[in-house]
C-alpha cells in the first residue's frame, strides 16, 4: 500500500505538470483523464449531448475537494475560490482567482462581469458550500449562485470508493488526496440533467429551491432545510462532546478516559451521562419533570428517542407548573427598573422557551427563532 501511494504521488506530480504546460483543450483533458486513470480516478458521465453549450452555469451537489477538477476533465469550466487565501494552492488546486470580494454582492457582481464575455468558460458552483457524503440529503442551496444568470444546468454527482468512506467530513484536502492515492479507486459518476430557466418574476431563493428538489430527485436523496453553517455548528458540538467527561466511551481515545477507583467505576459515569442527556431534553420540553425524563433515558439511551416517546405520550408523566418562572419575572423586572431609576439602562427579559412541535421541520425552524432571540438577548 506505501509503495502504492507513493507511485501515484509520483505520477500525481506529472499530471500536474502536464495539465499546467498543456493549453486547454480536449487534448489536454484527454491526456489528463487518461493519467488520472492510472492513479485509480475513473470518470464516467451518462450522455455528453445533454450538456448544453449555450449554458454559462453549471449547478452541481458537492461529495469531495476535488469535484470541480473531475467536471472539468470532460468539459473547460471553472470553480472561484470562495475559502482560503488567493496563491500557489489556489491556483494549484485548479480555483479561479476573482481578486478581493468582501461580500456576496460583490461576489455576485464579479461572476455576472465573468460571465458576459463570451471567451470565458463556464462557471461550475456548488450552492452547497460544503461537501457531504451525498448518501443522505442534500444541504439547502444559497441562493447567490442563481442571481448571476437565468438559465442554470444541474449536474449530478456520485462518487464510490471501496472500503473507505468517500468523503470525510471536517478532513482537509490533502488527507482526501492521500486516501485518493492510497485506495485502489474512486469513480466518479456524472450525469447532465436538462437546463433548468428561471421563471418570470421567481425570486432567486425560489429558483435555488427548485433546483435543489430536481436535483435531490435525480440522485434519489432528500432535499433538506440544514446549511453549510448548521453542518459546521454540527462539527463543532461533536468536537465538543469528545473532550466532555460524561462523552460515550466509544467517541473518546483510551489513553484521554478518566481514571477512577474500581468500585466507582461505571456507576459515575453513566450517572453524569444520563444527567447531561436529561438536561439536553429539559432544555426542549421543560415542562417534563426530570424524573420521568431520567427514566426513559435509561431505556433508550437517546435524546432524541425520549423526547419523540415524550411528545408522543408514550412516557406518562405529570407537567410541572410555570409558577417558578412566573414568581422571577416580576423580580427581575422590578430590579431592571430599579436599576433604570439610578441611570443604568433595563436589562431586557430573557426569551422563554416555546414548546417544540411534532414536526421535526417546525422544531428546527423553532430552534433557529429561540437561536437568534438569545443572541439578541446576550448582545443587549
Amino acid at each position: 500500500g506505501l509503495c502504492l501511494l507513493v507511485l501515484r504521488l509520483f505520477i500525481g506530480v506529472h499530471v500536474f505538470l502536464v495539465s499546467c504546460a498543456l493549453p486547454d483543450s480536449v487534448v489536454r483533458r484527454f491526456i489528463v483523464r487518461v493519467m488520472c486513470s492510472v492513479l485509480g480516478l475513473f470518470v464516467r458521465q451518462n450522455d455528453p449531448r445533454l450538456r448544453d453549450a449555450s449554458v454559462r452555469v453549471y449547478i452541481a451537489n458537492h461529495i469531495t475537494q476535488f469535484d470541480h477538477n473531475v467536471i472539468n476533465l470532460l468539459t473547460s469550466c471553472n470553480t472561484p475560490a470562495l475559502n482560503g487565501a488567493p496563491g500557489f494552492i489556489c491556483w494549484s488546486r485548479g480555483f479561479m482567482e476573482l481578486g478581493a470580494t468582501g461580500s456576496r454582492v460583490e461576489l455576485v457582481d464579479s461572476l455576472k462581469v465573468y460571465s458576459s464575455h463570451r471567451g470565458n468558460p463556464p462557471l461550475l458552483l456548488f450552492p452547497e458550500e460544503a461537501a457531504t457524503n451525498g448518501r443522505a440529503g442534500l444541504l439547502r442551496f444559497s441562493s447567490w449562485p442563481f442571481s448571476i444568470l437565468d438559465v442554470v444546468q444541474p449536474v449530478a454527482l456520485q462518487v464510490q470508493r471501496p472500503l473507505i468512506t468517500v468523503s470525510v467530513a471536517d478532513s482537509s484536502w490533502i488527507t482526501e488526496l492521500l486516501w485518493t492515492f492510497f485506495v485502489p479507486f474512486t469513480v466518479y459518476q456524472v450525469r447532465w440533467m436538462p437546463s433548468v430557466p428561471r421563471r418570470a418574476e421567481e425570486l432567486s431563493e425560489d429558483f435555488a429551491l427548485r433546483v435543489q428538489e430536481l436535483l435531490a430527485m435525480e440522485l434519489g436523496v432528500v432535499s433538506t432545510r440544514l446549511t453549510a453553517a448548521d453542518k459546521a455548528e454540527h462539527m463543532k458540538r461533536l468536537r465538543h462532546t469528545s473532550f466532555l467527561p460524561f462523552a460515550p466511551a466509544s467517541s473518546q481515545p483510551q489513553a484521554a478516559r478518566p481514571r477512577m477507583p474500581s468500585s466507582l467505576t461505571g456507576v459515575i459515569p453513566e450517572d453524569m451521562r444520563i444527567m447531561a442527556m436529561a438536561q439536553q431534553v429539559k432544555e426542549v420540553l421543560p415542562h417534563v419533570p426530570l424524573e420521568a425524563i431520567r427514566t426513559d433515558l435509561a431505556q433508550t439511551d437517546s435524546v432524541d428517542t425520549t423526547i419523540a416517546n415524550l411528545l408522543e405520550g408514550r412516557v406518562p408523566f405529570f407537567p410541572e407548573s410555570n409558577e417558578a418562572g412566573a414568581d422571577v419575572a416580576p423580580s427581575t423586572s422590578q430590579a431592571a427598573a430599579a436599576s433604570g431609576s439610578q441611570g443604568a439602562v433595563a436589562v431586557p427579559s430573557k426569551p422563554a422557551t416555546k414548546q417544540f412541535a411534532k414536526s421535526p421541520v417546525e422544531r428546527h425552524l423553532s430552534l433557529q427563532e429561540r437561536k437568534r432571540a438569545l443572541y439578541d438577548y446576550a448582545r443587549r
